[in-house]
């Protein structure tokens, strides 16, 4: 049988754009190496952090963009994915303070570290404190069953444990080999995170990437009664946000050792896991680092953090979320919807070619 598209990937990204091409018409295959909402990838977990950029106009922007599109996908779907629990950014220089003044408005807020501090003493701050209010937290693993649901009742096939062993052009079709023969399609959606460049090979000319394996810890808050936004440290570069029933999570951001996908052990790196417990024992004294679970998540990153949506012929990518694409899974969807059939290009910064 040939589809229109075949999407490699049942991941958020791959399954936000089969449900944006069978919405648009197209008949859609999935195909995953492992099962639905498996652990292995870069979009399995309960949360994920939902704030614009504190200083970039144009993510800010792209994260307002997606702001509406998740909330199409609550209305559709009837769940909840999208909870607005506000968001806070310090340790910025005084630059990007300003640039937050005048990109955010009305919709920030400049605390000082006293200010801060009193409002939420499980922190220590420094620096002034950005405040967005809209900022918040999404529900990952929930979103991933929910775009699965949406993109069948579609009509979306999604074929699982059928990993793609080559992919080819032949004969004006895009042929990708799996178990029990080859798929064919008119245009492929390479959506396979830190897999992508080893499945592309020569076929599209990506940027580096280099793959890590993450390792935040959920801890235990000292008291119930403190408050938790979602948060964004600067220098450390460090992140967090409070998870319903596990605590507080916190990560050093893209500090991971370097691995291979297919052979991680998922256990932490214990120079850098004692890194992450100095850093909260100094930064959190609302958080217990004797009471702490470490986890495990993928990265794929490009040399400049930015995605790479863009198209090659038939061939359409995206990958290199680096763990801060989350938030913008709808609007990825919609974004490669728009490459495939031709209407519309992606910001420039996405592109193979920056």
């Amino acid at each position: 049988m040939t589809y229109d598209v075949a999407v490699v990937g049942a991941g958020a990204m791959g399954s936000a754009a089969a449900r944006a091409l069978a919405a648009a018409g197209r008949e859609v295959v999935v195909l995953e190496q492992f099962t639905l909402g498996h652990e292995r990838g870069g979009s399995h977990g309960a949360t994920r952090l939902f704030r614009p950029a504190a200083d970039d106009a144009e993510v800010a922007a792209l994260t307002e963009r997606s702001r509406p599109l998740w909330r199409e996908l609550e209305a559709e779907s009837g769940e909840t994915l999208l909870e607005e629990t506000g968001g806070i950014d310090h340790g910025l220089h005084d630059a990007s303070v300003e640039a937050f003044r005048s990109l955010h408005g009305a919709n920030g807020t400049v605390l000082s570290a006293a200010e801060a501090a009193e409002r939420w003493p499980g922190f220590r701050f420094e620096t002034p404190v950005l405040y967005q209010p809209r900022s918040g937290r999404l529900y990952a693993d929930r979103t991933v069953h929910t775009l699965h649901v949406l993109a069948e009742r579609r009509g979306v096939e999604f074929r699982v444990q059928s990993p793609v062993r080559a992919l080819r052009t032949h004969n004006g079709l895009v042929e990708l080999d799996v178990p029990g023969g080859a798929v064919r399609a008119q245009h492929v959606v390479v959506t396979a995170g830190p897999w992508s460049p080893k499945l592309l090979g020569s076929l599209v000319l990506l940027p580096p990437f280099t793959v890590t394996q993450e390792q935040p810890r959920f801890f235990a808050p000292r008291s119930a009664d403190l408050e938790w936004p979602s948060f964004v440290h600067w220098g450390p570069d460090a992140y967090g946000l409070f998870e319903p029933g596990s605590g507080v999570k916190v990560g050093l951001h893209a500090s991971g050792p370097e691995v291979d996908p297919d052979t991680r052990d998922f256990r932490p790196e214990p120079q850098r896991d004692a890194e992450l417990l100095r850093y909260v024992e100094q930064w959190y004294p609302g958080l217990d680092p004797n009471r702490s679970t470490a986890i495990s998540c993928l990265y794929d990153n490009t040399p400049t953090s930015d995605f790479v949506i863009d198209r090659a012929g038939p061939i359409t990518v995206a990958a290199g979320f680096s763990g801060q694409g989350f938030k913008f899974v709808p609007l990825v969807g919609a974004l490669v919807r728009d490459l495939v059939i031709g209407s519309a290009d992606t910001p420039r910064r996405f592109r193979f070619q920056r």
